[in-house]
């Protein structure tokens, strides 16, 4: 598991931005310190993908250098995943896409909670990289279930899920259910709440990037 925090970078303030109080009121800025962790992680993601060696003729002569053997396919989890999808998509600009719909039903009396899916856009998966893009890994149910939903499209041969935020309870449960899956997280906080919300975490990411909803 790749954790960006675990060295220091300029990353830090993208994450502080969007943690403080004071400035995350402001949904533009929220969006792209979002964005632009998404590029930071990307960047970092891209270290370990397979290159091939190539030429290049430049006007005055040839250089060698090693190019993406494949992108891999970029899966964003909507809404809240919008600003870091892009970060993503700016980095692999000529990636596949894939849309999912899932999010938090209502919570039962316990403050338990059922995944609910209503959408899925999806290209061929077989033996493709695919990068699962949500900011909050939280409980790590709605990536598992969206996981579980893109395989009707094919088996891929590698899954990446990034995260901006972690809980170590999410990373427990993704490593338990989904074999060889590799995270990559801009920052692991330390716990869920009895709602299941990160702490300290940053709040719902989906309401500050684009407004509460109903």
């Amino acid at each position: 598991m790749f954790i960006l925090q675990a060295q220091n970078s300029i990353a830090n303030h993208f994450i502080a931005e969007m943690r403080n109080t004071n400035i995350q009121t402001d949904s533009m800025r929220f969006r792209k310190n979002m964005e632009r962790l998404g590029e930071v992680l990307a960047y970092e993601v891209s270290k370990q993908l397979t290159f091939h060696p190539a030429e290049i003729q430049t006007p005055l002569a040839i250089a060698p250098t090693h190019l993406l053997t494949e992108q891999p396919v970029l899966v964003a989890i909507l809404r809240a995943s919008l600003p870091f999808h892009q970060g993503f998509l700016n980095f692999f600009d000529k990636a596949e896409n894939a849309f999912i719909g899932a999010y938090r039903g209502k919570h039962n009396p316990d403050e338990t909670f059922e995944i609910q899916m209503d959408y899925l856009a999806c290209p061929s998966l077989t033996h493709k990289t695919i990068i699962l893009i949500d900011p909050m890994l939280a409980t790590g149910k709605s990536l598992l279930k969206s996981y579980q939903a893109l395989l009707q499209h094919g088996t891929p041969a590698r899954v990446i899920m990034a995260a901006a935020i972690a809980a170590p309870e999410g990373i427990r449960f993704l490593q338990e259910n989904i074999s060889n899956v590799e995270l990559f997280v801009g920052a692991v906080d330390e716990h869920l709440n009895s709602k299941y919300y990160i702490v300290p975490g940053l709040g719902d990411a989906g309401d500050l990037s684009f407004g509460e909803k109903l």
